[in-house]
């Protein structure tokens, strides 16, 4: 299939903004350590207090309470290694950079289920948290990363600071996609990343609330008001403002990318009767589809996919490489078969039409040829 490459794994890592890439490339062509006090610090210094203000006002946060780290992953582990609580729930939906950490720090770490359509069980939560609220840490995302369903955070923390809890929310895939106030979450914590909403990579950020006495997991200097040392990733962090005050923008083009979302799912749909569409019952994210195919391998689909020059994933984007069935589809009630069988396409600031009609035309051709297979 002639044209382009089509880029539809927006979830996995989204193009580069170029207000980000301008951002990026100023702050690397001057010089200065943002911890010195001469002119080059405090010019150094000024592009990471910027960005500090532009990555809050994305997520109505106070600049102070924002840490900035390595990435999403540093920033998820921070958060419930930093919190200070013995106890650990998580969701059973939530991804691997906040599950691997969890059983780390506790290896019978509960997980909280999930329904049929995605959401988590508050329920469950309620009997997770009974009698041991005060030494718990409830960790839940705001939007999963591979089907896009949008989880009740705002009650789950209400029914966590009722039983003395503490709430951490990764909003990664979320913000930038969605409005996002941390105040009305009324989580205690907040992880970001810059590369999910048009960034750099390896730049991401924690909300603390005032309150969190974060027990920082690097030390050395006192940078971050002593919650995270090392010298600032100042490029990075120029860029993730820029990004984080562009995506905060254009928060408005939702309409439009769900619109193409749903031209998708509705066209896939039409063609194959077999595939199924997961959360598509729930509120998700308006940009994200998460297809299931029985029958057809994730693998199988994403590889013939690239081969019509159509980018997507199976699942989430963090295993090297690796494509495994999704635990995020099991916990919903998938079967095995179907839960190693959904592929998600995710679109972004510069999807156009033109991409959902190659994705359709690539993805009907492929089906076509596994059902006469």
């Amino acid at each position: 299939m002639g044209g382009e490459p089509v880029y539809l794994d927006y979830n996995a890592t989204a193009p580069v903004r170029p207000e980000a890439a301008a951002a990026v490339a100023e702050a690397l062509a001057a010089t200065g350590n943002p911890s010195s006090v001469h002119r080059f610090g405090r010019a150094a210094r000024r592009r990471v207090e910027d960005a500090r203000e532009q990555v809050a006002a994305l997520i109505g946060a106070a600049p102070a309470e924002i840490v900035f780290t390595g990435g999403g992953t540093e920033a998820n582990a921070l958060a419930l290694a930093g919190a200070g609580r013995a106890r650990i729930l998580v969701s059973a939906i939530e991804h691997d950079s906040v599950l691997a950490p969890a059983v780390a720090l506790d290896p019978e770490t509960p997980r909280i289920p999930a329904a049929s359509d995605g959401t988590v069980d508050l329920d469950a939560l309620d009997r997770l948290l009974a009698g041991r609220g005060a030494e718990t840490i409830v960790s839940l995302m705001l939007a999963n990363n591979e089907t896009g369903v949008i989880q009740p955070v705002a009650e789950a923390a209400r029914r966590a600071h009722a039983a003395g809890a503490l709430l951490h929310c990764d909003a990664i895939q979320a913000a930038g996609k969605i409005p996002v106030d941390v105040r009305a979450l009324g989580a205690d914590l907040v992880s970001l990343s810059a590369h999910k909403l048009g960034g750099p990579q390896g730049v991401g950020a924690l909300r603390v609330a005032d309150r969190i006495a974060l027990r920082p997991m690097l030390r050395g200097g006192g940078q971050e008001r002593g919650r995270r040392a090392g010298t600032e990733n100042v490029p990075g962090i120029a860029g993730f403002g820029a990004a984080a005050a562009a995506a905060r923008r254009d928060l408005g083009d939702a309409a439009r990318i769900a619109a193409l979302r749903d031209a998708l799912e509705a066209a896939v749909l039409a063609r194959a009767a077999r595939a199924r569409i997961a959360g598509a019952d729930s509120a998700r994210l308006p940009n994200t589809s998460c297809i299931v195919l029985p029958g057809v391998a994730s693998e199988t689909q994403v590889m013939a996919l690239d081969l019509a020059g159509v980018a997507v994933s199976a699942g989430a984007a963090c295993s090297s490489g690796k494509v495994k069935e999704s635990h995020v589809l099991a916990a919903m009630g998938f079967a095995a078969d179907e839960a190693g069988a959904a592929i998600r396409a995710s679109l972004g600031w510069a999807s156009t039409p033109a991409d959902v009609d190659r994705f359709v035309a690539a993805w009907s051709a492929m089906a076509a040829r596994r059902a006469a297979a």
